[in-house]
């Protein structure tokens, strides 16, 4: 296998890049643009083979040591929609995660599209409320009509083999995430919406007497 090395060197730098950046622009500044053309196609293109027993494998690792008061990401990614009519025969998203499975293979273990995880080192302190594996934020400027189908959270299944269920989680435990809780008045409602805009109601209770172990 013959490797070239080369110093990292930029083209059409972003004025943010320290080692290596390709094309300059906002979204909205057209002229910095990396062109890509018109037919598909990818600005990076990274594929890999692993042969390996009981070890991982990475296309891409990234981490972002904080030792500031600052913030970031180890990963940031955009996609701006910058037509009327942008993905029109498909979609348009920040970022599109898959897991496949080839025929006549399978997983043993477990496998998911995407996994997000929360850690923290063993250590004597109280964590803040703050934090979490996953956030959703909403972020729509003055002047937007929200679709009233719109949702933070859209399940979807695209063949006519499905996935049955919307969530599992941990099975009935005792003032567990899931516990028996019985003849509470109703106090609260959670509205979802179908694929097809029918509203429905998830009941809620603020009231904690009658759940098995509590809140």
């Amino acid at each position: 296998m013959t490797v070239v090395m080369q110093p990292l060197k930029s083209i059409r730098p972003q004025s943010g890049a320290m080692c290596l950046g390709v094309g300059n622009g906002s979204g909205t500044t057209l002229s910095g643009l990396f062109k890509m053309g018109t037919a598909a196609a990818q600005m990076v293109d990274l594929r890999g083979r692993h042969d390996g027993a009981g070890t991982d494998a990475r296309v891409i690792y990234a981490r972002l040591h904080e030792y500031g008061t600052g913030g970031g990401e180890a990963i940031r990614a955009y996609a701006f929609s910058n037509n009327a009519a942008a993905a029109t025969a498909g979609t348009l998203n920040g970022i599109h995660a898959s897991l496949s499975i080839a025929t006549s293979s399978g997983i043993s273990g477990q496998g998911f599209g995407a996994r997000v995880s929360l850690e923290a080192a063993a250590a004597v302190r109280n964590l803040d409320g703050n934090i979490g594996p996953l956030q959703l934020d909403s972020n729509l400027g003055t002047g937007n009509v929200v679709h009233a189908n719109t949702a933070f959270i859209r399940a979807v299944n695209l063949t006519a083999v499905t996935i049955p269920n919307l969530l599992n989680i941990p099975v009935v435990a005792s003032g567990g995430m899931l516990a028996a809780h019985a003849t509470d008045a109703v106090t609260h409602s959670i509205r979802i919406c179908s694929a097809d805009g029918t509203k429905y109601y998830l009941m809620a209770t603020t009231t904690v007497s009658n759940r098995t172990g509590g809140g």
